[in-house]
């Protein structure tokens, strides 16, 4: 009984990592992303969202998923961001990090907050954002009011 559990334990651990989707791009190239972020930020007058982080990291799918799936986060970045997903695998995108302070010192996910001209107002450590074995949607909520542009809170 034991083995059938454990057979049946990693096949369902196999299966959910080989249908995870990927949300990180590994070819793309950070500062071209947060170029057009900022071209696009200045227009709307929206605040930027980077989020730094890899397609093996599980707590960066579970806050991924969160922002699309929770409606009030959701509705908050489309009104008051733009967000990039910075693909920081293998040291992929060095030069971004490195550029924001090494943010991922703490860890990924972790996200910078950049103005509409693309300086650096704040870097979260998310697990800050944490409860449990989660993100906090509340607290997720929070943080994102508190970065929001002026002009919009």
């Amino acid at each position: 009984m034991k083995k059938v559990l454990l057979t049946a334990m990693i096949l369902a651990i196999t299966a959910t990592a080989f249908c995870r989707e990927d949300i990180y791009d590994p070819s793309a190239d950070g500062a071209k992303q947060i170029e057009a972020a900022t071209k696009l930020a200045a227009k709307s007058n929206k605040n930027i969202l980077l989020q730094f982080g890899a397609n093996w990291c599980s707590w960066c799918h579970k806050l991924h998923k969160l922002m699309a799936s929770d409606p009030l986060i959701a509705k908050e970045l489309k009104a008051k961001y733009v967000v990039v997903l910075i693909d920081v695998d293998k040291n992929h995108n060095a030069e971004m990090n490195k550029k924001y302070g090494n943010p991922t010192q703490f860890g990924l996910p972790v996200i910078v907050v950049l103005d509409k001209t693309g300086k650096k107002l704040f870097t979260q450590d998310t697990g800050k954002l944490e409860e449990g074995d989660h993100h906090s949607p509340a607290k997720v909520l929070e943080f994102l009011k508190k970065y929001a542009p002026v002009a919009t809170r």
